[in-house]
């Protein structure tokens, strides 16, 4: 169970991080994509820690 709450704080790292290099303007496609594909990520893991709880 740990191992999958590193996980997550794993996640919310990266997308801390990938938020925190998002320019105001002209934001790359691939940084949009890879922020959603992240935040869908996180979203399935914390739903897997809800149901084993």
């Amino acid at each position: 169970m740990s191992e999958k709450k590193t996980t997550i704080e794993e996640l919310e790292q990266r997308i801390a991080d990938l938020q925190a290099r998002l320019p105001k303007h002209s934001v790359p496609a691939s940084m949009l994509i890879e922020l959603e594909e992240l935040e869908e990520e996180l979203a399935r893991r914390r739903a897997e820690q809800e149901r084993e709880q």
